[in-house]
C-alpha cells in the first residue's frame, strides 16, 4: 500500500509533517475512537468476522476517518483508492470503477475512499450504487456533514453510517505523549501552556500534532506558559461554518440553554457564534423567537428585551453592540418560562383544521345592508362596555364548534396574573350562561 507522500511524488525520507510520521500502523493505536474500533465497535467486529462491508465516516476533522480507511484496507488485503469529491469528477470515478474491476478479475480487492464525499452531486452518487452492490469496491466515504442531509438515501442504504466522535482531552493527551516520545524528550512547556495547547486544537488530532510539531522546533529553554504559548503558535477560529451543520447545531444549543435558564452557558454559545463570524442579525432573530416562543406572557418585557438588543446593535455595531446581544440573552435565560402562547396557537390552527369554515355566530357579524340586517345579522350582539362588570360572557365561537380552551396559562411569572384574570372572566360566563 503506498503511502501519502510517495503518491504524491515524494520520496521516503523527504520532510512529513509529525501528523503524518505518527500516523497509526493499526486500529488498535487510532485514539478517541473505542466505541467504533474496540472489539465491540462496529468496526471491531467487521474485522473480527473477515467481511469488509462500505461504511460512512461521519465525524469532525482530524479524528481519524482517513487512517481509519487505510488501515481497513491493510486489515482486509484490499487495495486502497484514494479520490476527494472536491477534485474529482466522473471521469475520475469511471476510471476508478474500471481498475477495481480489472483487478477484481485477478483476485484482488479495491478499498475506495472518497473525502468530502458529501461534496459529489447527486447523480455522481449514484454512480457508486452498482459497484457497491456487486462488490466491486468497498466504499469508505468521509464527511464532516450530516449524511441524512448530504447523501442520497440509496447509497447510506448501502453503506452503514458511522458518527466518529472529536477527541476528548484524554485522547489529545496520548497523541501529545506520542508525539514527546518520537522527540525523544518533553514538550517545553508549563502545565497551564499543555492545557491550553489541547484547548487549542478543538477536538483535531492532526491540528494538535501540528502545533506541537511547531513548539518543538522553538529554540527556547524555559517552558512557556500560556501566554508565551499564544504568542509563539497561531491559534485557528474554533469549528464554526455559517452554511453547515454546525451553525445549527450552535444555535440550536443557545437557543436551549435560554430555555433551560441557564444564563452561563447560553453566554458560551453566544460567544462561540460571535467568534466564528455569525451575523449579529442572525442572532436577535433567534433571540426574539426565543422570547415569544420558550417565555412569551411570563414576562411580556423579553420581547421588547430582544428587539432592543436588535436595535442597539444596529446603533452601536460591533464590538460595543455584542454587549447589547448578551444582555439580551442573559435577561431571556433568567427569564420566567412559558411555552403557552407557543402551544395555544398550535392547538388553534390545529382546531382551525380540523372544523373547517365555519361561520362566526350571527350576533357577532356586522351588519352594513339592510338584506344582512334581515338576515339577522348583529342581532342580539351585546356591547361589553355597557354590560355589567364590563363583560358581556356573549359566545364568540361558531355555533357549531364546541367552546374549547386553547390558552393555558403556566405559574410562572407575569402568566400568574393572567390566569386569575382568565378564571374570573370564566366564573363571569358560566354565571351569564355563555359557557
Amino acid at each position: 500500500m503506498s503511502d501519502l507522500f510517495e503518491s504524491g511524488g515524494l520520496e521516503q525520507d523527504a520532510p512529513r509533517p509529525l501528523a503524518d510520521r505518527l500516523r497509526p500502523k493499526s486500529l488498535a493505536d487510532v485514539v478517541g475512537q473505542e466505541h467504533l474500533l474496540g472489539p465491540d465497535g462496529p468496526v471491531g467486529r467487521m474485522v473480527a468476522a473477515g467481511r469488509a462491508h462500505s461504511i460512512i465516516l461521519w465525524g469532525p476533522p482530524g479524528t481519524g476517518k482517513t487512517t481509519i480507511a487505510r488501515l481497513l484496507s491493510s486489515a482486509f488485503k484490499l487495495q486502497f483508492e484514494q479520490l476527494s469529491a472536491v477534485f474529482s469528477g466522473v471521469a475520475d470515478l469511471k476510471k476508478t470503477f474500471e481498475a477495481a474491476r480489472q483487478r477484481r478479475k485477478m483476485g484482488q480487492g479495491t478499498l475506495l475512499f472518497i473525502d468530502e464525499i458529501h461534496r459529489f452531486n447527486r447523480s455522481q452518487q449514484d454512480s457508486f450504487l452498482p459497484v457497491v452492490e456487486d462488490g466491486t469496491v468497498v466504499l469508505v466515504g468521509a464527511t464532516t456533514e450530516n449524511p441524512s442531509f448530504e447523501l442520497n438515501g440509496a447509497l447510506l442504504s448501502r453503506a452503514q453510517v458511522l458518527v466518529l466522535r472529536r477527541l476528548d482531552d484524554a485522547a489529545l493527551e496520548k497523541l501529545l505523549e506520542r508525539a514527546e516520545a518520537h522527540y525523544g524528550e518533553p514538550l517545553k512547556l508549563t502545565p497551564d501552556a499543555r492545557a491550553s495547547l489541547r484547548a487549542m486544537a478543538d477536538g483535531d488530532g492532526r491540528y494538535l500534532l501540528n502545533l506541537a510539531e511547531e513548539v518543538a522546533n522553538l529554540k527556547i529553554v524555559a517552558p512557556l506558559d500560556p501566554a508565551g504559548l499564544m504568542a509563539a503558535v497561531q491559534r485557528r477560529m474554533p469549528l464554526y461554518d455559517k452554511s453547515r451543520e454546525e451553525h445549527y447545531n450552535i444555535i440550536s444549543a443557545l437557543h436551549k440553554s435560554i430555555r433551560g435558564s441557564d444564563p452561563d452557558a447560553a453566554l458560551y454559545w453566544l460567544a462561540r457564534m460571535l467568534a466564528g463570524g455569525e451575523q449579529p442579525l442572525y442572532i436577535a432573530r433567534r433571540l426574539v423567537r426565543a422570547a415569544v416562543e420558550d417565555i412569551g406572557l411570563a414576562d411580556p418585557e423579553a420581547v421588547h428585551q430582544a428587539l432592543a438588543a436588535k436595535d442597539v446593535f444596529d446603533f452601536l455595531g460591533s464590538p460595543e453592540g455584542e454587549i447589547a446581544l448578551a444582555q439580551c440573552v442573559i435577561y431571556l435565560a433568567s427569564a420566567p418560562k412559558s411555552n403557552a402562547v407557543y402551544t395555544a396557537l398550535g392547538a388553534a390552527k390545529r382546531a382551525a383544521q380540523e372544523h373547517g369554515s365555519l361561520m362566526p355566530p350571527a350576533h357577532i357579524l356586522n351588519a352594513p345592508t339592510k338584506l344582512m340586517k334581515n338576515l339577522g345579522y348583529g342581532a342580539g350582539y351585546q356591547y361589553d362596555h355597557e354590560a355589567e362588570d364590563g363583560f358581556s360572557g356573549q359566545n364568540y365561537f361558531p355555533d357549531a364548534m364546541t367552546r374549547e380552551q386553547f390558552y393555558a396559562p403556566k405559574e410562572a411569572g407575569f402568566e400568574r396574573e393572567i390566569a386569575k384574570r382568565l378564571d374570573y372572566w370564566a366564573k363571569l360566563r358560566t354565571r351569564k350562561g355563555g359557557g
